[in-house]
């Protein structure tokens, strides 16, 4: 007898874990920067009083948590997937902590999936061809960044009247949107998305004729991971991609990655700053990738055409402003893949600088869109 599917995750799956996190880290953090500050005082009346409260408060919670979560083994409670602000939420969580719910709480770990009107479709040629009718030979993946989910290439339709998917279905490609776990390590989601995509090739309705990969922020660190695994394990759905673009990835790393790495470590030192550095550090192994980005030991596959979009806040990437802050995440040569010393992580690449917006700004912006059709004209 096959294993039954786990219940589905439900908003009670969501409280549990709320009241996980807030013993774990608010009480605790709370508590433990409270008796360092008391400590460094000599103490003070009534801190048994306040040990008890803090430890009332944790054993609440603790409680609580594990009381909700036996209610959410059994299914009940409507799905926290079920509407946008849900997914919204999921996807929020995965980025954040996802490496950790895939080991403590499975229910609530996303999977690297194909998606079609918020749900995942699994890769049959009958449940493909249903929820591709109008499949072609040509596929457009795209592949969202930290905490995002397949809804954010949605962003800016009503003002632009279109989307990249859209347009590009105008011109024969078929646009194939992902979701995946994004507090995951970048290179287990690239295992991940090389599995996808020689399973989709496999089921796809139709012959496949090109593959292009578009992917955002993380989501190209995870499309480039993708490419060597699939050189390395020789799967042919690698020899189908011809195009890779990158919109405002990291590929050298993020500042503002970087930057929380650089702070939980300084706050450590300190026993009163110490559970602060904690909740900082707390972070998943997909931001920690995002700090230095993936380097030339993840080469680019050697018979595609990589276009590198950049993005910064002001009109052009050498104004003092728009050179230090990039798009507000990620600066022109990490998304370039240039570093200080002249090298290149992609020679002959494409590279474009979009100006005045920012980085989510890329996600539905006119100057990509006049790129993206020639590009993949």
């Amino acid at each position: 007898m096959p294993t039954p599917p786990a219940p589905a995750p439900t908003w009670i799956d969501a409280l549990s874990l709320l009241s996980h996190v807030a013993d774990d880290l608010v009480v605790r953090s709370v508590r433990d920067t409270h008796d360092a500050w008391a400590d460094r005082f000599g103490g003070y009346p009534g801190r048994g009083i306040a040990d008890a409260v803090h430890g009332g408060l944790g054993l609440g919670l603790r409680a609580a948590s594990a009381a909700l979560g036996k209610v959410a083994e059994t299914g009940v409670g409507p799905r926290l997937e079920a509407g946008p602000r849900g997914r919204f939420v999921s996807s929020a969580v995965n980025g954040l902590i996802g490496d950790r719910l895939a080991g403590e709480r499975p229910r609530l770990a996303i999977s690297m999936a194909v998606r079609d009107r918020g749900h995942d479709v699994p890769l049959t040629e009958p449940d493909l061809a249903a929820a591709f009718p109008e499949a072609t030979g040509r596929l457009v993946l795209f592949l969202h960044g930290l905490c995002e989910n397949e809804s954010y290439w949605q962003r800016g339709r009503e003002r632009l009247g279109t989307t990249y998917g859209a347009m590009l279905a105008e011109r024969g490609w078929t646009p194939v949107f992902l979701r995946a776990n994004t507090g995951l390590g970048v290179r287990e989601n690239g295992v991940a998305l090389t599995a996808l995509g020689q399973a989709l090739v496999e089921a796809w309705p139709v012959p496949v004729e090109r593959i292009a990969l578009v992917g955002h922020s993380m989501g190209g660190l995870i499309v480039r991971a993708a490419g060597a695994v699939a050189a390395a394990v020789e799967q042919p759905w690698r020899d189908l991609v011809s195009d890779v673009v990158t919109l405002g990835t990291p590929h050298l790393g993020a500042p503002i990655a970087r930057g929380i790495g650089h702070g939980s470590r300084g706050l450590g030192r300190l026993q009163e700053t110490a559970p602060i550095g904690r909740i900082l550090d707390q972070r998943s192994l997909g931001v920690h990738d995002l700090v230095a980005g993936l380097a030339h030991d993840v080469p680019p596959l050697p018979h595609a055409r990589y276009r590198l979009v950049a993005a910064t806040v002001t009109a052009r990437p050498r104004h003092p402003v728009g050179h230090v802050v990039g798009d507000l995440l990620v600066r022109v040569p990490s998304a370039h893949g240039r570093d200080r010393h002249a090298g290149e992580l992609f020679p002959g690449a494409t590279v474009l600088h979009v100006g005045r917006t920012d980085h989510f700004g890329l996600l539905n912006h006119p100057e990509v869109h006049a790129a993206l059709r020639d590009w993949l004209a």
